[in-house]
């Protein structure tokens, strides 16, 4: 059972929360995030292609770091954002689910058709599933306040 974490329209920072649904057709509509998941107990971010599967991150991915994660069942996360060339829009969404092999869920391989944008050899490579069990997400609208650090910022003030 998928869990968002839409709790109300604005977070604690003033940044507008995207519902799970609006989180899963901005994942259905873009190719490229990265995976976050534990290297020999270390935390590790790939850049990854992807596609959307009934509501699956599936990614084709060679041996590795990744291919473990799914045989093993790992917990990973998955982030995809897009922010425009001004910084004053755009959006940010998390997928938290657990890793697995599509090739053990028959199903799910028999939906996936169309291409997909891949950066690897696939000779060699495995679909790698993620099903989001937790979901969030952000939107930016509007401009940016500039926060200035340093010597004679009220920041440094504030902690020296």
């Amino acid at each position: 059972m998928r869990k968002d974490f839409y709790v109300g329209r604005f977070d604690r920072n003033g940044l507008e929360m995207l519902s799970g649904e609006e989180c899963l057709a901005l994942l259905a509509n873009n190719d490229f995030g990265r995976i976050g998941l534990s290297i020999n107990a270390l935390p590790a971010i790939l850049p990854v292609n992807y596609k959307m599967v009934d509501g699956v991150v599936v990614i084709l991915s060679a041996e590795g770091a990744k291919v473990a994660a799914a045989a093993n069942h790992s917990v990973v996360a998955f982030e995809v954002d897009k922010v425009s060339p001004s910084g004053e829009y755009g959006w940010s969404v998390l997928a938290i689910g657990v890793a697995f092999r599509v090739e053990d869920e028959p199903e799910l391989l028999a939906r996936l058709n169309g291409p997909m944008e891949v950066w690897i050899d696939i000779k060699a490579a495995t679909l790698i599933g993620i099903r989001p069990d937790i979901i969030s997400g952000r939107k930016i609208e509007g401009p940016r306040h500039r926060k200035v650090f340093g010597a004679d910022s009220a920041l440094a003030t504030r902690l020296g």
